[in-house]
C-alpha cells in the first residue's frame, strides 16, 4: 500500500535571513506543512541563529504550524520562552538537559507537542522510558549545527528501528527526518517509516518562484 505523502517543514534557516517574514509567508503559499525553525546557541551545536523574538515576529506573518528545534544546552531555560513566543511544537535532544522526562511534560503542560530529537550516534533505546509523553521525534540524518550538509545514509535504518517502536507502543507520534533531505532521498525516507521532512536548500532553492515545486518534488 502507498505511503501517504509526509509532512514538509522548510527550514527558516535556508531561507533569507534579510527577508524572514516574506520567506515565512512564500513557503506557506507554495504549500508548505510546517515551519521548522532551527535554535543554535554556539555552545551545544558550533553556530549561533535565532531566538524567540525571532519566532515572536514571525507568528503573525505566517498560520503554519511552528516547529521549534532547540539546538541548545541547557534546553529548559529557553522551552517557556519559544512556547510564549508562539511554537507549537518543541523538540529537545536528550544530551541538552538532566531530566528529558521532566522537561517534555514541561512542554505539554504549556500546551505545545513534544518532542526528542536523536543525533546520529544517540541510541533509540532513550525513547523506551519516555515514548508516553512523545509527540515527535526527530532523526537527525546529519550533525546538528549547520545546514547544507549530506544525508547520513544509515538514518534510514534508525528511522525504521524508530517507526517499528512508535508502532508496537501505539503510538501517533510524528516521525520527522532533519539533514541532507532533497527529493532523491525523500522517498527512502517515508518507505522507512518518516512521517515529516524537514528540508532547507531543498525547499529554498531557485527562490519563491520555485518554492511550489520543490515542495511537490519532496511529497512526491
Amino acid at each position: 500500500m502507498a505511503q501517504p505523502a509526509p509532512l514538509i517543514c522548510p527550514s527558516i534557516l535556508a531561507g533569507d535571513f534579510a527577508r524572514l517574514g516574506d520567506e515565512a509567508r512564500a513557503v506557506e503559499v507554495a504549500g508548505a506543512d510546517w515551519l521548522h525553525l532551527d535554535v543554535m546557541d554556539g555552545h551545544f551545536v558550533p553556530n549561533l541563529t535565532i531566538g524567540p523574538d525571532i519566532c515572536r515576529a514571525l507568528r503573525p506573518l505566517c498560520g503554519l504550524t511552528f516547529d521549534v528545534h532547540l539546538m541548545c544546552a541547557p534546553a529548559d531555560p529557553w522551552i517557556e520562552a519559544f512556547a510564549e513566543a508562539g511554537a507549537d511544537v518543541l523538540s529537545i535532544h536528550p544530551e541538552a538537559g538532566p531530566h528529558l522526562h521532566r522537561s517534555l511534560r514541561r512542554i505539554r503542560q504549556l500546551g505545545k507537542k513534544a518532542g526528542v530529537v536523536l543525533n546520529p550516534a544517540t541510541s533509540v533505546d532513550v525513547l523506551d522510558w519516555v515514548i508516553e509523553d512523545l509527540d515527535l521525534v526527530l532523526i537527525m540524518s546529519v550533525n546538528p549545527g549547520f545546514g547544507g550538509q549530506g544525508f547520513i545514509e544509515g538514518a534510514l535504518k534508525k528511522i525504521e528501528a524508530v517507526r517499528a517502536r512508535l508502532d508496537a507502543a501505539g503510538s501517533s507520534a510524528v516521525l520527522q527526518v532533519d539533514g541532507g533531505v532533497k527529493a532523491e532521498n525523500a522517498r527512502a525516507c517515508v518507505d522507512a517509516g518518516a512521517t515529516a521532512l524537514v528540508a532547507g536548500t531543498a525547499v529554498f532553492k531557485g527562490g519563491a518562484g520555485a518554492y511550489a515545486a520543490n515542495i511537490a518534488a519532496l511529497k512526491a
